[in-house]
């Protein structure tokens, strides 16, 4: 093949140059800089499938991990298809139910602390933990994994301030503001709101995690939360895991006004692979789903043989759409219409969801995701952006706002028991 391309480009006119076709392009970009991510939730299959016991555990490949008699799917990471995927740097989600208690939540979210860190310490030869932008760097330039920790849900600080500085000071490096549900400081994006966005507290939770580096991501918040924070906030923001709200009306999406802003704020949104965020008509048949399930069990209470029954026959009736790569695709090129391309990012939310697009069904297809966008005219510069360079870029910015501010004393609230 090599030969083959030689020869073309010695018998080409002087001056001409062969184009790179969109699988070279990128796959350039993805060697000059491989994928950020921002949301996966391996620490959450630990705990679901394993009670975060590591022994017996290999991630090397976790393509066996199905298990019918629980109707469990194999997980979609482990290092061998990050590798594939040209994967240099993830944020591991340490989520805990939104529906637990703030002090139990508290204390689970210490434990997937703790079990993502032992994870990363059994394979030092190819992950790392990182806590900075200059650590990613290094552990990508060694070939490694760059190893950060995510915190999904303001929850998991229990409404303390003293909590939140102790999660960053034990490796976190960010914290969705909200989960599924609504606060006593802040309105999610799917439940029903109580503030219009944050409340005084919720101000102060997002001056604190800029005062101290620790990055504020607006997934999951509602479009006034999202707005709020934005107003606060003297540093770059991340979604990390969210899609366009004009793709795809999702409430969990970002609307078109709130893209602008992030553009002025200097932020970033990774773009998630969830099919209910991805696809609108996932999003109506999942709705639709819920709706007929509803009326069933309505039709059908005391019957639990004819409720199956109604359940099976409207499933085979209407087959579930699929949310595809190409409307990733889209979502991408909405965001970069929307807050440029310096402003978006990847957040697939792998091992977080039952379902994925077609095309990117596990962490090994992220190249094929910027094939598609190498067709579309995107060039190297544009997908190694989109790849990490965003991202780098933004963590940076969050530390050097946090290197100004370390002469302010910390933003206290009352213990609350």
């Amino acid at each position: 093949m090599r030969t083959a391309l030689l020869a073309l480009a010695l018998a080409a006119p002087a001056g001409s140059a062969i184009a790179a076709s969109p699988e070279q392009t990128a796959q350039a970009a993805l060697r000059a800089a491989p994928v950020w991510d921002g949301h996966n939730d391996v620490p959450e299959q630990l705990r679901e499938r394993r009670k975060d016991v590591l022994e017996g555990f290999d991630f090397r490949d976790t393509t066996a991990t199905a298990d019918p008699a629980t109707d469990q799917k194999a997980m979609h990471t482990d290092l061998v298809r990050l590798r594939q995927g040209r994967v240099g740097a993830q944020f591991w989600s340490v989520y805990v139910s939104a529906d637990l208690p703030e002090a139990q939540a508290v204390q689970a979210t210490l434990e997937q602390i703790d079990v993502t860190k032992r994870l990363v310490a059994r394979y030092p030869a190819e992950m790392q933990l990182c806590t900075s932008a200059a650590q990613v760097e290094q552990a990508m330039k060694a070939g490694k994994v760059a190893s950060l920790i995510g915190m999904e849900g303001g929850h998991s600080i229990g409404g303390s301030l003293a909590v939140l500085r102790q999660m960053h000071a034990l490796g976190a490096r960010y914290m969705t503001l909200t989960h599924f549900n609504t606060l006593a400081w802040a309105d999610a994006a799917t439940d029903a709101p109580r503030h219009g966005g944050l409340t005084d507290f919720g101000r102060d939770v997002v001056r604190e995690m800029q005062r101290i580096g620790m990055l504020v991501d607006l997934s999951h918040v509602s479009a006034d939360t999202m707005r709020d924070a934005l107003e606060v906030a003297r540093a770059p923001v991340i979604f990390s895991h969210s899609g366009a709200r004009a793709v795809n009306a999702h409430p969990r999406n970002v609307p078109d006004d709130v893209l602008a802003l992030l553009k002025a704020n200097g932020g970033i949104v990774m773009i998630d692979f969830a099919p209910d965020y991805v696809s609108e008509e996932v999003r109506a048949w999942s709705a639709a789903k819920k709706a007929e399930a509803a009326r069933n069990a309505a039709l059908w209470i005391g019957n639990p043989d004819g409720l199956k029954k109604a359940d099976a026959d409207w499933l085979a009736a209407h087959p579930a759409p699929r949310a595809t790569l190409v409307q990733v695709a889209d979502h991408i090129d909405h965001a970069v219409k929307l807050a440029g391309i310096d402003h978006v990012g990847l957040g697939g939310d792998f091992d977080g969801v039952g379902s994925l697009p077609t095309g990117l069904e596990d962490v090994s297809t992220y190249p094929a995701l910027f094939t598609e966008l190498a067709r579309r005219g995107y060039t190297r510069a544009d997908l190694e952006k989109i790849a990490s360079r965003n991202m780098l870029r933004v963590m940076k910015a969050a530390e050097a706002y946090a290197a100004t501010r370390r002469s302010d004393p910390p933003v206290e609230s009352a213990t609350t028991f």
